[in-house]
């Protein structure tokens, strides 16, 4: 079983309910051990778009990194996901932010995830699970990481509860 970091982001809909719902066809998929509480952050790239809902999940799984991307995208068209503007809104997105301590470097697949370490809003869940744990390539802790970032927000919502 190869240990795993998933990041979920939602802004379009009702955002607790896919969420959710995200979550438990995620765990089809993978056994997840742990989940950061949710985070409501300022849109990336686009900002010119509503809030996001933020969690990152730790799992364990036999699936390759390739089977792995498949499935996650699998879910993301279930859910009704349609790719468009980069960046842009989205009813679900799930990015494989680590698998293992691999670095993958294809096409279609990154790993880490190549913005990992620009983004607040993954670092802060991801921080919240793991602080200690290296990044493969730069070597750095996660929470070397979320230190080096400026502070543009990244509210914790609900620090208790898991979706």
């Amino acid at each position: 079983m190869t240990q795993i970091y998933i990041g979920f982001g939602i802004n379009l809909g009702d955002r607790e309910k896919q969420l959710r719902d995200a979550w438990e066809h995620v765990a089809r998929v993978v056994h997840i051990t742990r989940t950061s509480a949710v985070y409501e952050t300022e849109p990336w790239g686009v900002t010119a778009q509503p809030r996001y809902l933020n969690l990152v999940v730790e799992a364990e799984t036999n699936l390759s990194a390739k089977e792995l991307l498949g499935a996650l995208q699998t879910i993301e068209h279930e859910m009704g996901r349609i790719r468009g503007m980069r960046y842009g809104p989205r009813i679900i997105d799930l990015d494989i932010l680590l698998y293992g301590d691999e670095n993958i470097k294809a096409d279609d697949l990154e790993i880490p995830h190549p913005r990992l370490a620009e983004r607040r809003f993954v670092l802060l869940p991801l921080a919240e699970l793991t602080p200690n744990l290296q990044h493969p390539r730069l070597h750095l802790s996660i929470l070397e990481l979320l230190h080096r970032l400026p502070d543009k927000g990244g509210e914790q919502l609900h620090p208790t509860e898991r979706a």
